[in-house]
């Protein structure tokens, strides 16, 4: 395989914080959490912004650099209404040389909320808080948090999604010109959860694909705790319906076994190294190096003692049948490349994001592609092939997997390997990674 071009190491996170305090200015991607990727069409850098109103500034999406607060401090509308000062869950825009900041604020569960605009003329910051857009409270089913701005391609109209808890996640039109609130009411929903769940659902992301002309619209289960996943579904319309890979409506508050949404992250475990649990309140970036879903997630713990969020970048895949899939791999610079047969064949984990109830940690378990066509996995027998430069297909009983392979970097091994990162025809996402010869 001298042929490959894999990957470098990607730089080493510092230490964990040894315990968590208010202070969410921590050195590398600690407690970046909620964060919204950005990259900034004037100087070419990405921004991630986070609860707290932090920034982080990288030229690669590798290398960070803490920038710290860039909103001072809510405006005194905000304040007034949410008694809160805390800032969440920062969305930006670009409209004109206007960068408008959309912070939420708020406390831990109450639907006394408020979303307000925060304006500047660089990326960087500082971020001037004006009025706000959107105010909620408990004569209304809905909270205000957790802000993303997306425009209608067809009409060039921008719209704000917004949601947690309750009543699901929604989606307002937008003055584009004030950047606030173009029409009355909490508009129209897009996305819930059931009665017989703690309705949590939050963090609502949109993005609008031209090859494929879908509208796909990410959000996440779980409110926080160890079962936190995201999923998606996918709509002609801005407004919806956003439809699952089995043709369910994501706004359907019936479902009865936790399977509405196509499954894209979750709690895994590769045989070594460090467990992950509750991925979440994600956002995605699209540009020329591709695209990449940017979410916080924790190391798995279920004590009771609280666990720091970090932050994983992981390129997403368009598969064949127009949905978005997320590589099995945190991105550590790998490029798609051409791959022949003899590349692929050896011993892999395979991490099926199988929905449960309540959504576990989901292990990894063996797998081995070999010469023939031949698939071996557990007591299962099926068959593999190249279907494309780098893509391939397993087929084992009634089941059929798309798969796209690419170098990576194994971040529990720290070395390079193959991963695979695929979709079934029962709307199960799949990662493997090859295991050392």
């Amino acid at each position: 395989m001298s042929h490959i071009t894999f990957p470098s190491k990607p730089p080493t996170e510092p230490p964990k914080p040894s315990r968590l305090t208010k202070n969410r200015n921590l050195p590398g991607l600690w407690m970046t959490h909620d964060p919204a990727i950005y990259r900034d069409p004037v100087s070419g850098n990405y921004y991630i912004y986070s609860t707290g109103a932090l920034c982080r500034r990288s030229a690669d999406l590798l290398h960070w650099e803490n920038l710290g607060k860039v909103v001072s401090a809510p405006p005194e509308e905000s304040v007034s209404w949410t008694n809160s000062h805390d800032i969440w869950a920062p969305d930006i825009v670009k409209v004109g040389s206007e960068y408008r900041l959309y912070c939420s604020n708020s406390s831990w569960g109450v639907r006394q909320s408020c979303i307000f605009l925060a304006v500047s003329d660089k990326p960087e910051g500082p971020f001037l808080p004006g009025e706000c857009v959107l105010k909620t409270s408990d004569d209304l089913p809905v909270n205000g948090i957790d802000a993303n701005i997306i425009e209608d391609a067809r009409t060039g109209e921008q719209y704000l999604l917004y949601g947690s808890f309750w009543g699901g996640c929604h989606i307002l039109r937008l003055d584009k010109t004030t950047g606030l609130a173009a029409e009355d009411g909490i508009g129209t929903c897009l996305a819930r959860r059931p009665a017989w769940t703690d309705c949590a659902i939050e963090g609502p992301y949109m993005i609008y694909l031209p090859e494929t002309d879908y509208y796909y619209l990410f959000v996440s289960y779980g409110s926080l705790k160890s079962d936190y996943n995201i999923r998606i579904g996918r709509s002609r319309h801005i407004t919806g319906p956003f439809l699952d890979y089995h043709g369910r409506d994501m706004a359907d508050p019936n479902d009865e076994d936790n399977t509405v949404g196509l499954m894209i992250s979750c709690g895994y475990r590769w045989f070594d190294g460090t467990p992950y649990m509750a991925p979440g309140h994600n956002s995605v970036l699209c540009d020329d190096k591709g695209m990449f879903l940017v979410s916080h997630i924790r190391e798995m713990n279920f004590t009771e003692q609280p666990e720091p969020s970090t932050l994983q970048i992981r390129r997403l895949y368009l598969t064949p049948d127009e949905w978005l899939i997320a590589a099995a791999q945190p991105y550590a610079g790998e490029m798609l490349q051409s791959l022949s047969a003899n590349d692929l064949i050896g011993s892999y984990e395979r991490i099926a994001l199988t929905p449960s109830v309540p959504q576990g940690i989901q292990c990894a378990h063996p797998l081995r592609l070999m010469e023939n066509d031949r698939m071996e996995c557990c007591s299962v027998i099926g068959f593999w092939n190249m279907s494309g430069a780098y893509t391939i297909t397993v087929q084992y009983g009634n089941t059929t997997e798309s798969l796209i392979a690419s170098p990576a970097w194994d971040r529990e091994l720290e070395r390079p390997t193959i991963m695979l990162s695929g979709l079934s025809d029962r709307g199960i996402c799949t990662w493997y990674k090859k295991r050392p010869d």
